[in-house]
């Protein structure tokens, strides 16, 4: 079946492996202090690309102090439905440029690769999206919107903005959100969960000012051992979150296998996993708690002080269905709880962003399973991700009566945020192809 499309694809793929090397060339990173015009000179690729498709309407969505996205609509036959394509264009930092086998904007191919900044997140999306438009020729057989985010990178800053300004533009029957990956190269999958994310700075006090620890320790506690005691109450011995009140869910009838884990995480010989039950579980439906950063004197300053105080920044994960106010509240208080021997101590909440759980119910869903299963040749994995995409219950939000499918091109190896980032490419070209052939069963 829709053998038209898989040679259509097939045919195109050396084009798309071309664009999507372009557009890494471009160093679009949205993080403060790099430079945003490089960001605005992605978003004009992008839309030059989608009006060189046919795209209409083709415009650079813009608020006052946000990087720019980008839109551009092609009308589908009469009665036909209209799907929102969503992907980002903006990328994460490079990181240290020396653990890079190239420069990290200097793409380049190895074993079935591409390599470099925004390979997989999210530069691939934007070619699967435009791949399968390309496959009908610029007319697909419903109505397509692009949108290309240009904040996904900093959590989205004005996505609700956005949202709010541009409603009629980006009003649609289906929104396929292809940000996310697959169970492992050569499996397909479609996300139906995230975790959501929230973050508590958490300051501990002892002393008015520094004082000598010759003359005051073993009298008074220094903050670093407070905090320290205090972000090891975090967690019980086995390793399972302390926090209590959060909600907390198990997977059944999918797993992922120890070693498979260690291998992708790069953890060191020995290493335990934190926890019990399975790891998807732990991975995709239950709290996770991680410190970010501590502020305290760097050991090169060291002196015979006893430090005054101590900061950190506490990140949490928490499992679809979870209220975040409710999480932070709960963290707050197990914070305030736990701070040992009368130390001062203040919680300041930071970032906020909820999990969802995605439908897998409809004609929307079934027509993007059948086309993995036929782009593939195996049945799609329902699955979910442990990180947080905080424009999915954004949309959902704003655009209540579209069910929302999230898919994309990377695997578990994709390296994404991390040196070497790369995507391999029969992956992408199986998921243009599976997006083409699910379009053309939405419309009938």
């Amino acid at each position: 079946m829709h053998q038209d499309l898989k040679t259509a694809v097939g045919d195109d793929f050396p084009h798309l492996t071309s664009v999507l090397a372009d557009l890494v060339r471009i160093a679009s990173v949205s993080a403060d202090g790099f430079d945003p015009a490089e960001v605005r000179r992605s978003a004009e690729t992008v839309a030059e690309l989608l009006e060189g498709e046919g795209g209409q309407d083709v415009q650079l969505l813009e608020l006052d102090g946000a990087h720019p996205a980008v839109f551009a609509q092609i009308p589908g036959p009469p009665g036909t439905p209209t799907v929102l394509l969503y992907a980002h264009h903006d990328v994460q930092p490079p990181g240290p440029v020396d653990e890079w086998q190239t420069g990290p904007f200097e793409p380049f191919e190895s074993d079935g690769r591409l390599y470099g900044r925004g390979a997989s997140d999210d530069k691939s999306g934007i070619v699967m999206h435009l791949g399968a438009i390309r496959a009908f020729g610029g007319k697909p057989p419903v109505g397509i919107k692009v949108f290309v985010e240009g904040e996904e990178e900093i959590g989205s800053r004005h996505l609700p903005q956005f949202l709010d300004r541009y409603t009629e533009l980006l009003t649609a029957d289906v929104i396929v959100i292809g940000d996310a990956g697959n169970w492992r190269v050569g499996v397909p999958a479609l996300t139906t969960s995230l975790r959501g994310i929230t973050a508590v700075e958490v300051e501990v006090r002892t002393l008015a000012a520094a004082q000598h620890s010759g003359l005051f320790g073993g009298l008074y506690p220094d903050a670093l051992i407070v905090l320290s005691r205090l972000i090891a109450s975090l967690h019980h011995d086995d390793g399972t979150v302390a926090v209590e009140g959060l909600v907390s869910q198990e997977v059944t009838g999918l797993e992922m296998a120890e070693e498979q884990a260690a291998a992708m995480a790069g953890v060191v010989p020995g290493l335990q996993t934190l926890g019990s039950g399975s790891l998807v579980s732990r991975l995709w439906t239950r709290p996770a708690i991680s410190v970010l950063a501590v502020d305290a004197p760097p050991v090169a300053e060291a002196i015979n002080q006893l430090v005054p105080a101590a900061k950190a920044k506490i990140s949490m994960r928490t499992a679809p269905g979870q209220d975040n106010r409710a999480a932070v509240e709960a963290l707050t208080a197990h914070l305030h709880a736990n701070v040992p021997w009368g130390a001062q101590i203040t919680v300041r909440g930071t970032d906020w962003g909820d999990g969802f759980a995605l439908s897998t119910e409809g004609e929307a869903f079934e027509a993007w399973k059948e086309g993995m299963r036929q782009a593939w040749g195996t049945e799609p994995v329902e699955m979910g991700v442990g990180g947080s995409i905080p424009f999915v219950p954004a949309f959902s939000e704003k655009l209540p009566g579209a069910p929302i499918l999230l898919t994309g091109a990377g695997d578990p190896t994709s390296s994404v945020h991390a040196p070497n980032e790369s995507q391999d490419l029969d992956d992408l070209e199986k998921s243009v192809l599976a997006e083409a052939i699910a379009l053309r069963l939405l419309a009938g």
